[in-house]
């Protein structure tokens, strides 16, 4: 997608206009996040606690027995969103993986081949996921492979 800013002073207040052949997915991330304002801080709960975390903590996002688990360096939290409402909040550093797991893409440590023709994705807190057929040519595209 190619982005021109354009600088005018006597704006008052920004606006943003997409040109596009047809509306994607990409577009309609495009525009939501233009309309609002992203998140620096991310609630989570442990226990009875809510705990604030920033994006740049967050490890893995996973499905879990129909709850969404956040997983940090070294703790496990309940997220009290649904798995798409995380992949919309989080945006572009984060990717989905697999139905269930979104991943920081700043937090990989290495990727194992595993049967099926599936990779294993382990990131430096040690959380492991599969990487699904689906996703897989995002992410080698990600890899640039």
């Amino acid at each position: 997608m190619k982005v021109e800013i354009k600088v005018l002073p006597e704006l008052k207040e920004p606006y943003a206009v997409i040109y596009a052949g047809d509306i994607t997915p990409e577009i309609r991330r495009a525009a939501a996040l233009l309309e609002k304002e992203a998140p620096n801080v991310i609630p989570v709960r442990e226990n009875d606690s809510i705990i604030v975390l920033r994006p740049d903590e967050i490890y893995m996002v996973r499905a879990e027995n129909e709850r969404t688990a956040v997983y940090t360096k070294a703790k496990r939290y309940d997220g009290g969103k649904r798995l798409y409402e995380f992949e919309e909040i989080l945006g572009k550093g984060f990717m989905r993986i697999s139905k269930g797991a979104l991943a920081n893409l700043s937090c990989i440590d290495h990727v194992e081949p595993t049967l099926g023709g599936l990779m294993l994705l382990v990131l430096k807190n040690g959380c492991k996921e599969c990487i699904s057929r689906k996703y897989l040519p995002a992410f080698k595209k990600y890899l640039g492979l």
